[in-house]
């Protein structure tokens, strides 16, 4: 174990087995050599242990951070190390943090690591030249992967960018309970309130939003859910959750959590059924809760504590909005996003999926997902660090399941565990 108090990834190094053997073995085999990588995304110690894995590797990195979550320790620390610059500091503004995208940019990146596609975005508008001499991306949030997909079916990749978000190891492992963990752990430490025997709105039923839902429910929180897609509302209900249209699960609820990724679902026309005393907070991005209609409705707004704003509503309602709105696991004070133990697997697979574009694999421009392969190889990493051994399946039962015509209609019906070899 590390204990140099001044190293601030010293905690994440510890609980990171993959990014510590990672950062070894990229020393020797130096798969970024000669390249410059960008990466985009909160500059928290985990992040921070990424960019190292990548300079280890070779990289020359260029790194910039998200507004609310950029530590300042973190930044000073990558500042000393050899073949890294970060762009951002802690309070910088959202605007010099765009401008920081722009610099990071300018130095003709040829790989691309980001949070929100917010530099994969800029560089196909802003730069069209230095997106041609992109050899690929990786992005590893919903909502980044939302926007990329719209850009995919206009045909506007320049690249090809690989789905870290759509993994399994990122889905069940990080956002089902990296996320819900840590977004809980920020959000009682916030409010100081117990989540027992409360109403917990939850926006969205994605990997992220079911996570949270069912530790809330565990909790002793009575959960309504809300949802635009019918098969993610029918599997909410088929969980013990209720749900709602928004406009009538705001109502009596202790908690509105949004965990969508996706733009304004709680919105202008909600404002009327929040309760007194209700707490909002997003852990899916900083679009999510509508906060400038929040501030235009409210006839006072005081800071209570850092990270805690209360907006007084016309007829007297107060209703607490946490971390401006932003992330709440990754804005607010001290916060470290998710922990250490899933931000592990989920750089492991950004850190294999750069060095496999960095080989060149041969892809069109476009959205890809992540080789399973790949996502298979991480997991077994895993288990392996944590000592845990499973099963392999035998060659008498790859047999069996490969010689279909002796069995057509063998196990006509049967409940399949996995989509291509057979589970337990």
């Amino acid at each position: 174990m590390s204990n140099d108090a001044d190293d601030p990834i010293a905690a994440a190094r510890d609980r990171s087995p993959l990014l510590r053997s990672y950062a070894e073995q990229y020393g020797e085999s130096t798969p970024f050599a000669g390249l410059t990588v960008g990466v985009s995304a909160p500059l928290t110690p985990h992040t921070g242990l990424f960019i190292d894995v990548l300079a280890s590797g070779g990289a020359e990195v260029f790194a910039t951070g998200e507004a609310g979550s950029t530590h300042a320790d973190v930044v000073a620390w990558l500042r000393e190390q050899p073949g890294v610059t970060p762009l951002a500091d802690a309070g910088t503004s959202h605007e010099d943090l765009v401008g920081a995208r722009r610099e990071l940019l300018e130095q003709e990146p040829d790989l691309l690591a980001d949070d929100g596609a917010h530099l994969l975005g800029m560089v196909h508008e802003e730069f069209p030249d230095v997106a041609a001499g992109v050899r690929g991306a990786c992005e590893q949030t919903t909502g980044g992967i939302t926007r990329l997909r719209t850009m995919d079916d206009q045909d506007a990749l320049a690249f090809p960018v690989y789905d870290v978000n759509g993994t399994p190891m990122k889905q069940h492992f990080d956002n089902v309970h990296g996320t819900a963990e840590s977004s809980l752990s920020a959000i009682t430490s916030l409010t100081d309130a117990m989540l027992a025997g409360s109403v917990a709105v939850v926006a969205g039923y994605g990997h992220c939003g079911r996570g949270i839902a069912r530790k809330l429910r565990a909790l002793g929180a009575r959960t309504v859910v809300t949802e635009v897609d019918p098969r993610k509302a029918l599997s909410a209900l088929a969980d013990g959750h209720d749900v709602a249209p928004m406009g009538e699960a705001v109502q009596d609820a202790t908690f509105v959590i949004a965990a969508t990724g996706r733009y304004h679902v709680l919105r202008r026309e909600h404002l009327d059924a929040l309760p007194d005393g209700v707490v909002l907070a997003s852990i899916g991005s900083a679009i999510e809760i509508d906060t400038g209609a929040l501030a235009d409705e409210a006839t006072q707004i005081e800071e209570r504590s850092p990270g805690v704003e209360r907006y007084r509503l016309p007829g007297g309602r107060a209703v607490t909005l946490l971390t401006r709105g932003q992330v709440v696991n990754l804005s607010a004070p001290d916060s470290d996003g998710n922990p250490g133990e899933v931000m592990d697997t989920t750089f492991a697979m950004m850190a294999r999926g750069l060095a496999a574009l960095a080989d060149g694999v041969g892809l069109p421009p476009g959205l890809h997902p992540v080789p399973d392969r790949l996502d298979r190889e991480v997991a077994h990493e895993k288990l392996a660090a944590m000592g845990v051994g499973i099963d392999e399946v035998s060659d008498e039962r790859r047999a069996y399941h490969q010689q279909w015509e002796a069995h057509a209609g063998a196990g006509a019906g049967a409940n399949d565990g996995s989509d291509d070899e057979p589970s337990e």
